[in-house]
């Protein structure tokens, strides 16, 4: 997911290798999910714990300022979280973006994933390479947009390339796309990038929206065009738009799930490979103004 959002590519010149989205970003990662030989994992697997809310706010306070979270719950007994909702509030206030998957579980009942359902949000749906809603990709309403998720190659820590898919990718796909907006546009706040992809995305559903690919795929240029025509705000007065309850299931009663789905994105390998929570620090030589 690093090599997607940051990748920039290696030998004389850069020319070889991956370049990924935003290529000059720095990434913090931060390690939220146990492997499978740590002791402490059957123990852990009992509980979500608090890692990932920790690794959330730990990221907000240590110079993010996109937080990618290619990772989630939707199996039958995923829930919103208390803590892992304040932890992204706390993030979004500080002005912080959160983009997250938005899950694999198309085929399997489309089950509410976490914590892409958290308002304030990003969350981002997959499409294959002609621009269709990628079959295992979750439909649900806190789709926000979608981005490439299927056939996608991947530079692999082991210094191979491998074919993936997954709403990971998407989401790296969209935390890139955020890192540029984010330094053409240092000002605007998390809920304004948020209005800003979903205003500029191309590809637009029938009836302007779906489940499927929320308002439509990811345009990065046409967000940081459109972005210096907006003022900035104050990021813990419109930090996520939300009102009403504190989390919950959306604005429909969730339909009833009765099959189970493993944590996360193929695209990274399995639960084993999870490990990261990726924050991206933009260099600040593209905050001065």
């Amino acid at each position: 997911m690093a090599g997607i959002i940051a990748g920039h590519g290696h030998g004389p010149g850069a020319q070889d290798g991956v370049l990924g989205v935003a290529p000059d970003v720095r990434i913090l990662p931060v390690r939220v999910i146990l492997e499978s030989t740590d002791k402490a994992r059957d123990k852990a697997r009992k509980t979500r714990g608090t890692a990932l809310a920790e690794g959330i706010r730990w990221a907000a306070d240590h110079g993010a300022d996109v937080i990618n979270l290619s990772l989630g719950d939707d199996s039958k007994s995923a829930h919103p979280d208390a803590g892992e909702d304040a932890a992204v509030q706390y993030a979004l206030a500080k002005g912080v973006s959160v983009v997250a998957s938005a899950g694999n579980g198309g085929e399997k009942g489309d089950h509410i994933s976490y914590p892409a359902a958290y308002p304030g949000v990003i969350a981002v749906a997959a499409v294959d390479r002609y621009g269709t809603h990628a079959a295992f990709s979750t439909r649900r309403w806190y789709a926000t947009v979608s981005a490439p998720g299927d056939d996608i190659v991947i530079a692999d820590p082991d210094r191979r390339y491998y074919e993936g898919w997954g709403t990971s990718a998407a989401a790296a796909f969209v935390s890139g796309s955020v890192a540029l907006v984010r330094s053409a546009h240092p000002d605007l706040t998390p809920a304004q990038i948020k209005r800003l992809l979903i205003d500029t995305a191309r590809n637009r559903p029938k009836g302007g929206r779906s489940d499927a690919k929320g308002y439509g795929t990811v345009d990065p240029a046409a967000a940081i065009a459109a972005g210096g025509r907006i003022k900035g705000g104050d990021p813990k007065a419109v930090a996520s738009g939300y009102q009403g309850r504190y989390f919950g299931p959306g604005p429909l009663p969730a339909a009833e799930e009765s099959r189970p789905l493993g944590l996360l994105a193929p695209v990274a390998g399995g639960l084993g490979a999870l490990l990261l929570l990726t924050a991206v620090m933009l260099r600040r030589a593209h905050r001065t103004s």
